[in-house]
């Protein structure tokens, strides 16, 4: 399986050189650090979610803006045996040793226009999942299809377990990651308005 993040960091600072603005002025609009971003741009690290949707922010982007395919229109149809050998984009998910925990398998790739990001997400298991909360703008939407998963969202943490689902405010501090120790799949829909 191939894993598509090498162009995420090339199609941001693309987007970023094109509207003339300087990592620094990327730094200040979305509260991340110069090295932070020149590390995305570079394909050194590719964060969660989180910091991503800053960067669109910043530079005046829909999230989907870098994951886009190409400028189709109409519905878009994902195939599960498509799925299975498209590419996938892997996300350290904001654990402290960049480890990759999560592989993200974008469903509408070649939809433009969407401010919904809907993935099926392969967690891998990890004995003591280390992270760090984000916050942003939009909902998100996320049911359990294998395994179990913990999502921290404020003060609470809740479990939850095959076909089990949970819809939230993204401005709330949360995190998402496999339960300790276990393998999971879930169907994520992020959405964040533009």
């Amino acid at each position: 399986m191939t894993t598509t993040h090498s162009f995420i960091g090339s199609k941001i600072k693309g987007i970023r050189e094109s509207k003339n603005i300087s990592i620094d002025e990327v730094s200040e609009r979305s509260g991340l650090t110069a090295e932070q971003i020149n590390s995305i741009e570079n394909d050194k690290n590719l964060p969660s979610l989180g910091p991503l949707i800053k960067i669109a922010r910043a530079l005046g982007v829909r999230l989907g803006t870098f994951l886009d395919d190409s400028d189709a229109l109409g519905p878009i149809v994902c195939r599960a045996a498509d799925r299975e050998k498209d590419s996938s984009i892997s996300f350290s998910n904001g654990a402290t040793d960049a480890r990759q925990h999560m592989e993200y398998h974008p469903l509408a790739q070649q939809k433009t226009g969407r401010h919904m990001e809907p993935f099926v997400i392969d967690i891998h298991p990890e004995e003591s999942p280390e992270f760090q909360l984000s916050a942003h703008e939009g909902e998100e939407f996320i049911y359990v299809m294998q395994g179990e998963v913990e999502i921290v969202y404020g003060k609470q943490t809740y479990t939850l377990k095959e076909g089990d689902s949970i819809f939230y405010d993204s401005i709330v501090n949360h995190h998402v990651h496999g339960a300790p120790g276990k393998a999971a799949k879930i169907l994520a829909v992020v959405y964040i308005p533009f």
